[in-house]
C-alpha cells in the first residue's frame, strides 16, 4: 500500500490494529450476548474502558479543564457511540458473528456520505468503486450467498438491528474530526467515554440494577475485560488517532477486513468457517480495501 507521509502511515497502521481488535468483539461478544442485557453490558464496558483511558491520559498528556471545553460535544459523540454498542449486542443475540461483521462493512459507504455532509470530503471514482465492491461483498455474506433471499430482502432481525447501530458508527468517524478542537486523543476519548457512561447510566439504570452481577457466568467477565480494554479503550484511541489523519471513508475502509478477521477468530474458537461460496463475499470486501488504499499517494 502506498503511504503519503508518516502521519498518514500511522493512521493506516492504527486502523489495521483496529480491525483485528474489533473483529474479536464479534466472536467473543456472541458468546455472552444472551447472558446479560446489552445496555448493562455496554455501561460496565464503558466504565472499565474509561478508567483505563483516564489512567493512560493522566500519565500521558494529562487531563486538563481546557481539554473538555464545550462538553456537549462529548455527550453527542458518547450518545452516538453508545447507541452503536448497545445495538451491536442486541443484534448478536440472533445473528451469527460473520454475518454481523459483514453488516459492519457497510459503514464505509455511510461514512463517506457523512464525511461529505459534515466535512465536504469528496469521494473519488476509485473510492466509489471500492465502496460499491465492498458493499456487494457485504450483502453476499449477509444474505448467505442466497440470491433468492437477497431479492426478497430476507434479512434477519439481528442484522437489521445492528445495521441501525452501524449508521451511528459511520456518523461518529467524521464527527470526531468535526468536533475535535485540538485535544489530545487520550483526553478527548476519555471525555467521550465519561459522557457515554452518563448517558447509558441514565437510560439503562433499570437494566443495570436488574442485573444479578454475582450470578453471571465466568465467560461474561473475561469477555467483558477483552471488550473494555482491547475492543473499547484501545480501539477508541486508534479510531480517534486515525480519524484525525485520514479521510472518513478511508478510516472506515478497514472495516472491510473485519469479516476476514472474524472467520479467523471463529476457527480459533472451534466454530468452523462459513461455506466456500460465502467466502466469495469476504474476498470482495478485501478487494475493496485494496482499491481504497491504492488510492493513497
Amino acid at each position: 500500500m502506498a503511504l503519503s507521509g508518516p502521519a498518514t502511515g500511522g493512521g493506516h497502521l492504527a486502523m489495521l490494529a483496529f480491525s483485528a481488535l474489533v473483529a474479536g468483539s464479534f466472536s467473543f461478544g456472541s458468546l455472552i450476548a444472551n447472558d446479560i442485557d446489552p445496555v448493562a453490558l455496554t455501561a460496565i464496558r464503558f466504565a472499565l474502558a474509561g478508567a483505563a483511558i483516564g489512567a493512560a491520559a493522566a500519565l500521558g498528556p494529562g487531563l486538563k479543564a481546557a481539554h473538555f471545553r464545550a462538553p456537549w460535544r462529548f455527550f453527542l459523540l458518547g450518545g452516538v457511540f453508545g447507541t452503536y454498542f448497545v445495538l451491536m449486542f442486541e443484534g448478536l443475540k440472533t445473528a451469527p458473528p460473520v454475518s454481523t461483521s459483514a453488516v459492519f462493512t457497510l459503514t464505509p459507504v455511510m461514512s463517506a456520505l457523512f464525511g461529505w455532509v459534515l466535512l465536504r470530503q469528496v469521494t473519488t471514482p476509485r473510492m466509489a468503486l471500492a465502496l460499491a465492491v465492498g458493499a456487494a461483498g457485504a450483502l453476499w455474506v449477509i444474505f448467505r450467498a442466497d440470491l433468492g433471499a437477497l431479492l426478497a430482502f430476507d434479512i434477519g432481525r439481528g442484522e437489521a438491528v445492528f445495521f441501525v447501530g452501524c449508521i451511528a458508527h459511520a456518523a461518529y468517524t467524521p464527527m470526531v474530526r468535526k468536533l475535535n478542537r485540538g485535544e489530545p486523543a487520550l483526553a478527548f476519548t476519555f471525555g467521550m467515554m465519561v459522557a457515554a457512561l452518563l448517558v447509558l447510566s441514565l437510560y439503562g439504570a433499570g437494566a443495570v440494577a436488574a442485573t444479578d452481577w454475582g450470578a453471571l457466568p465466568g465467560r461474561v467477565w473475561w469477555v467483558l475485560l477483552y471488550l473494555a480494554i482491547c475492543a473499547s479503550a484501545m480501539t477508541f484511541v486508534l479510531l480517534q488517532y486515525a480519524a484525525l489523519r485520514l479521510p472518513a471513508a478511508k478510516v472506515m475502509a478497514y472495516t472491510y477486513l473485519t469479516p476476514t478477521w472474524v472467520i479467523g477468530w471463529e476457527i480459533v474458537l472451534g466454530h468452523g468457517a462459513p461455506r466456500g461460496i460465502v467466502l466469495v463475499g469476504v474476498a470482495l470486501t478485501v478487494l475493496a480495501l485494496t482499491l481504497l488504499l491504492k488510492n493513497d499517494g
